[in-house]
């Protein structure tokens, strides 16, 4: 996959009803060797509430912020009317997928994205714990970045994650994110400070670039 190419596509066909005439319409999605990113649907608020109310995702993905989770059905739901209608010039939600059966098992996204100066913040978490540590998040992010970086010509991605998640540390280096500062101290974790731990990479650095 190259940046000029943008991350590969595969196409589905569905169908919408319009002054009941019946349209088709292709549905883009992304995909990689393990999994794919599609578009974020009503019906996917049920695994986000699941996700959420798992101690074990909350604790990994935020820390434990009690803002992450538990949650209501009816507080997601309340922030999927948001995400259904983000623009994607700013920022956008993709599920990810198991390309092996079709399972929904995360969601990536970008935000804060600054067409002018050509930055943007991702983020990743894949809520099945069954995929944990199996390459799932690795290519997720790699679509995600690629896609950034392919189709909006960005200059510069960034994340970041608590010092305790070294997991997620590793699935950002692998990825091709550098290390670029600590906030110190900064993360609260079953009464234990961590730091925030801020990655960043630039479009050359991107593996995939076409130079």
């Amino acid at each position: 996959m190259t940046v000029a190419q943008g991350a590969s596509q595969a196409q589905a066909i569905d169908l919408k009803i319009v002054d009941d005439q019946v349209e088709t319409y292709d549905l883009s999605m992304i995909e990689g060797k393990l999994v794919r990113l599609r578009a974020l649907r009503a019906q996917d608020a049920g695994h986000h509430v699941r996700w959420r109310n798992d101690p074990e995702v909350v604790h990994w993905a935020a820390g434990g912020n009690p803002c992450f989770g538990p949650v209501t059905a009816e507080a997601v739901e309340l922030g999927f009317e948001t995400m259904l209608r983000l623009n994607p010039k700013e920022s956008a939600v993709f599920t990810v997928e198991d390309l092996a059966d079709g399972t929904v098992i995360g969601m990536v996204d970008y935000r804060d994205l600054d067409p002018f100066a050509g930055l943007a913040t991702v983020g990743v978490t894949i809520g099945e714990r069954d995929r944990w540590g199996c390459g799932h998040g690795s290519e997720a992010l790699r679509l995600l970045v690629g896609h950034l970086f392919g189709v909006f010509g960005l200059h510069r991605i960034e994340l970041d994650t608590w010092s305790g998640n070294e997991r997620a540390v590793r699935t950002f280096i692998k990825a091709g994110f550098r290390e670029e500062g600590r906030r110190r101290s900064t993360v609260l974790v079953a009464s234990k400070r961590y730091d925030t731990v801020l990655f960043g990479m630039l479009r050359e650095e991107w593996p995939d670039t076409t130079r």
